[in-house]
């Protein structure tokens, strides 16, 4: 009998033909990557939190073969314990996804499981491995649908749906159309905030902003922006704004529904605009909304233009205000961050991929572009 390789034995390892506990295999994954063999060596990996954490921190350090082979261990240890979390069509779908990151062949039998544990999910890494693997982006889109709803704002799905929307032409969100005789443009206002007194870095920032022609500048503190929120979005705003568990958390409250209302840009009050010339980029944009994107297509929150009540801040808004009421103790950066803009993206186009577009323009620019205009503090 020939001895199976690893990969027939990961490509194998969600079936009940092994036990709920670590096999040799599994450990020799493990030992691959030292966080990971650290936590295993004090906590084991018969409890299913343990082997989640496990091939989290695999997929974490970027060992995505490694940690589909653990996300299978976790899904046996799940089996057996039908009362715990994550369910099993989480496991399954990010062990999927860990083995078309590692360039490996998808088991058809756990294709067939997560089909019947959860469609959408199916879809979604059915139409991920077909975009990945040379497929017509559209269709691969078009086949994923609106899975990106059954997770979180934030999660991976709205970054790579992001990654291949943006390669359909023409543009899903317009990018490419000519311009328009509007006369609506992005304002030139310029939006900062920070809570309490400002350290003095902080408040030279905010001198120097202060001191560009061009522009007309709003500073934000903590009682000026409840204020401000009562006034014009009214209590539950001021509420939601006040009972924010940090102060980054209560500057994305507070910048979606300034630029949602007013138009503008944003700026953290950490980062700077880097020169006149790219002051002058922003001053020559023509685009209804102007956002930047790091490599890994999360959209960057600190940063942006846009005219008012577009329809991407508006969808913003409620995702906002759906993760404030449903998920208050989310991870900031998916409940109230860069998360909640990145699924106003996905539905924009899925949207127009169903033949319901969004009719203003939405420019989308790369981390490069993001760093020619910005300046972070402390960065050079």
């Amino acid at each position: 009998m020939t001895e199976k390789t690893l990969d027939a034995l990961v490509a194998e390892n969600t079936l009940d033909i092994y036990p709920p506990e670590p096999m040799p295999f599994e450990i020799e994954c493990i030992e691959r990557d030292h966080q990971a063999m650290e936590y295993f060596g004090h906590h084991g990996g018969t409890v299913l939190e343990h082997a989640f954490t496990v091939a989290n921190i695999l997929h974490r350090n970027q060992k995505p073969f490694e940690a589909a082979c653990i996300y299978g261990l976790a899904f046996r240890i799940r089996s057996t314990n039908r009362d715990q979390y994550p369910l099993p069509q989480s496991l399954m779908q990010v062990r999927l996804l860990c083995l078309l990151k590692a360039g490996k062949p998808l088991p058809e039998h756990d294709l067939q499981t997560l089909a019947g544990l959860c469609r959408p999910y199916a879809n979604y890494i059915e139409g991920i491995a077909s975009a990945w693997r040379g497929g017509d982006n559209k269709d691969a889109l078009v086949h994923i649908g609106n899975a990106f709803e059954e997770f979180l704002s934030g999660e991976e799905i709205d970054w790579l749906y992001l990654e291949i929307a943006r390669k359909i032409q023409p543009s899903l969100f317009n990018s490419d159309k000519g311009d328009r005789e509007t006369g609506k443009t992005i304002p030139r206002k310029l939006f900062m905030y920070w809570d309490k007194e400002p350290p003095e870095e902080i408040t030279e920032n905010i001198y120097f902003h202060q001191g560009i022609p061009d522009m007309e500048i709003e500073v934000f503190n903590q009682e000026k922006a409840a204020s401000w929120l009562y006034e014009y979005y009214g209590i539950e705003a001021r509420e939601f704004f006040l009972g924010m568990r940090h102060p980054a958390e209560a500057a994305d409250f507070l910048r979606v529904h300034v630029t949602n209302l007013l138009g503008g840009w944003w700026l953290d009050a950490d980062a700077r605009i880097r020169d006149e010339a790219a002051l002058q980029f922003m001053l020559d944009q023509k685009d209804d909304v102007v956002l930047f994107l790091t490599q890994n297509f999360v959209t960057h929150n600190d940063f942006y233009g846009t005219v008012a009540k577009s329809s991407i801040m508006e969808e913003c808004l409620r995702i906002l205000y759906n993760n404030c009421y449903k998920h208050k103790h989310l991870y900031i950066a998916y409940k109230t961050g860069p998360g909640i803009f990145n699924r106003a993206l996905s539905r924009t186009a899925f949207r127009a991929l169903q033949g319901i577009p969004n009719e203003e323009r939405v420019k989308l620019y790369d981390q490069s572009k993001f760093e020619e205009v910005i300046q972070q503090m402390g960065r050079r």
